[in-house]
């Protein structure tokens, strides 16, 4: 035998038992519901109001850990580990100064090489 599932109220239908129409009610007082347009969410009684509530749930399910993911501190192609780390320890006026004096350089070789 095959058991359905009440629209309404999410109840089981035992085979013979309550009214299919393009919809499947346990009882009138589901049906009655229906059509009155109300929400199994607020009807107190339903599955559905239960489940959403967490209604008659006895047993507490323990949330599985997640894992931490650890950061693997390595190389980068073109720069060993050393060079990074040292990189990220200087200070930014330092930095700073490196990066200005990159593009005066970079600045003079496109000036050398307009002349040309």
């Amino acid at each position: 035998f095959r058991l359905e599932i009440c629209s309404f109220s999410g109840y089981k239908i035992y085979p013979s038992k309550g009214k299919i129409y393009t919809f499947r009610f346990i009882n009138g007082k589901a049906e009655s519901y229906f059509l009155q347009r109300l929400s199994p969410r607020k009807i107190r009684w339903t599955q559905i109001y239960r489940r959403l509530n967490k209604k008659g749930v006895t047993e507490q399910i323990v949330k599985k850990r997640t894992r931490r993911t650890v950061k693997a501190e390595r190389a980068v192609a073109g720069a060993s580990w050393d060079e990074i780390r040292a990189k990220r320890n200087e200070k930014p006026e330092v930095r700073a100064a490196a990066r200005q004096a990159a593009i005066e350089k970079a600045k003079a070789k496109k000036a050398a090489a307009k002349k040309q």
